[in-house]
């Protein structure tokens, strides 16, 4: 980075929620023509808050805490149809 790069006003994740939430991207191309991507989060994915991250390292370390807690939840029961 260059010296007069000033970030010491940043703020981390400051477009966090946004973000999540999906945006549009525009590509204007150098031959006039633009290209309009809408992107949004994949499917499953988690975003740990600061405060965890230094227990859960990785997608591993996560993924082996929440299979101890699944034993604990009660049982999954799929919901009956209600009758009209």
């Amino acid at each position: 980075m260059r010296t007069e790069y000033d970030f010491r006003c940043g703020v981390r994740g400051k477009h966090y929620r946004t973000m999540q939430a999906g945006y549009t991207m525009t590509i204007r191309k150098a031959d006039g023509t633009t290209v309009v991507k809408d992107v949004m989060p994949k499917e499953g994915i988690v975003v740990l808050e600061p405060d965890t991250r230094a227990y859960f390292p990785n997608s591993e370390s996560v993924n082996r805490a929440l299979r101890c807690l699944i034993p604990l939840l009660p049982k999954k029961h799929t919901a009956k149809p209600k009758r009209a």
